[in-house]
């Protein structure tokens, strides 16, 4: 029976890998962002160097989690691989910060669903106000239309892989194609004299500009490293796998810096940070409602992506969880699709209460997301570099190291262009002493086990000894 179940486990074709890595590293932001922020602050040549600089930078990560799948394939990932060779302390610290960055990504893709509503209904998908958290309103619609999101990409997951990869792999696909439609009929529609007197002409190549774009790369390519968690179900070899995820980091890249691209194209840097949404404005401006609907197609494919692939492996690092003790045993188990279905229930049912706090609290924690990845990507590389003996090795996978330091340092130092705001700390401190708890209760079972399960001493007779 066990040969058979590992022999189903390994399915994943070359393109469910792509699917799930380019699905979970486009979201919400790639639309949003050339407006809200990339045009005004950094242009488009800056803001492309700053992307493909960024891209570079993940390649060096990625080459430790090469070194992780050519000796690691557990389920778990980058949580049993440093649990194995660092011991459970520290994994339990790559696991437990896994587990709310890939749980905030959830949150924030069920939202976008909710955002994506409120462009095509307006205020008709607001009703029964409730409270409002930061300035930003939560409504019972609101409340419904998320829960339903997350239940019913549960209810998908618990079905089966199969079911998950196909809805994955066809969104990704979606995606893709649609930006190339819209960026090169955008494209040909424009005004090209406008476009490089406003991002062209008078541009220069700035480092600083450049750097706000790579400070917020740890945010942007969150995901790229959900492969380890279905490394067990690959069926090709890990250099086959390194090279897909690198195809899906470049073409995220490329997408990103399309939609950048779509914005520039309609509006000037100003122009662009004044209206409500620029990639949309830009789109409907020069292709009407029929490249409107492509665009909320394309949209639909992203976000969808995100919120299946974060599912799929935060179900993982739950399971690895709790087979390793940390977490309620029976989250370990599998139905007969082999897939971990307490374990998404359990994914699910936290993934409910976001609904309930609001975007910007929603906002507040998925910036965490960004500091937690990088904790992983760092011990990652730090195991890599202590297995490594070749000097060539030791020098990529300390530049891998330093990286994630780098990004760590950008999202935590005063004054960074992607410092954490004040109430992402507080959350950090909350999840941090939740994980504590964990922790110690999970050692104190551990400990109590131990003790009921010991030798039974006879101690009638042991002063003759």
């Amino acid at each position: 029976m066990r040969d058979g179940t590992q022999k189903q486990k390994r399915s994943l074709t070359r393109l469910d890998v792509l699917g799930l890595v380019i699905g979970s590293i486009i979201g919400w932001g790639s639309f949003t962002l050339p407006g809200e922020q990339f045009l005004r602050q950094s242009g488009v040549i800056n803001t492309s160097l700053g992307l493909l600089l960024g891209g570079f930078l993940m390649c060096f990560i990625q080459t430790a989690y090469h070194r992780m799948l050519t000796v690691h394939r557990d389920e778990g990932g980058e949580f049993t691989y440093t649990l194995n060779e660092l011991g459970k302390g520290h994994g339990f610290i790559v696991g437990w910060s896994l587990t709310l960055a890939y749980l905030s990504m959830i949150s924030l893709n069920a939202n976008a669903y909710l955002r994506l509503l409120q462009i095509i209904l307006g205020e008709k998908i607001n009703w029964v106000y409730l409270y409002t958290v930061s300035g930003h309103e939560v409504y019972l619609s609101h409340v419904i239309v998320m829960s339903l999101v997350i239940v019913i990409f549960a209810a998908v997951n618990i079905k089966g892989l199969k079911t998950s990869f196909y809805l994955q792999n066809l969104v990704s696909t979606l995606l893709v194609l649609f930006v190339l439609i819209l960026l090169f009929v955008i494209g040909i529609r424009s005004d090209m004299s406008v476009f490089r007197a406003n991002y062209v002409d008078t541009a220069t190549i700035s480092f600083p500009q450049i750097a706000t774009v790579v400070a917020i790369v740890p945010f942007l390519f969150v995901g790229f490293d959900v492969i380890p968690q279905v490394a067990s179900e690959l069926n090709f070899k890990a250099n086959r796998a390194t090279f897909l995820v690198i195809i899906s980091l470049f073409v995220g890249v490329f997408i990103y810096a399309a939609l950048n691209l779509i914005a520039a194209f309609s509006f000037g840097p100003e122009a662009a940070f004044n209206d409500p949404w620029a990639v949309a404005s830009s789109v409907l401006n020069k292709t009407g409602y029929l490249g409107f609907g492509i665009m909320l197609v394309a949209l639909w494919a992203a976000i969808s992506g995100g919120i299946n692939g974060f599912m799929i492996a935060s179900s993982k690092v739950v399971s690895a969880l709790s087979r390793e003790g940390f977490l309620p045993e029976r989250f370990a188990a599998t139905n007969k699709q082999q897939n971990h279905h307490y374990a998404i229930v359990f994914v699910s049912a936290i993934s409910l209460l976001a609904p309930w706090l609001g975007r910007a609290l929603i906002l507040y924690i998925v910036d965490l997301s960004s500091v937690l990845a990088a904790v992983a990507y760092g011990y990652v590389a730090y195991v890599a570099l202590k297995r490594a003996k070749r000097w060539s090795k030791k020098i990529i996978y300390g530049l891998a190291l330093l990286i994630s330091l780098f990004f760590i340092v950008l999202l935590l130092s005063p004054g960074s262009p992607s410092q954490l705001d004040a109430f992402s700390y507080y959350f950090l401190v909350v999840w941090l002493g939740a994980g504590a708890l964990v922790y110690w209760q999970s050692e104190r079972k551990r400990s109590s086990c131990q003790n009921n399960t010991a030798p039974q001493v006879d101690k009638s007779n042991t002063w003759r000894k």
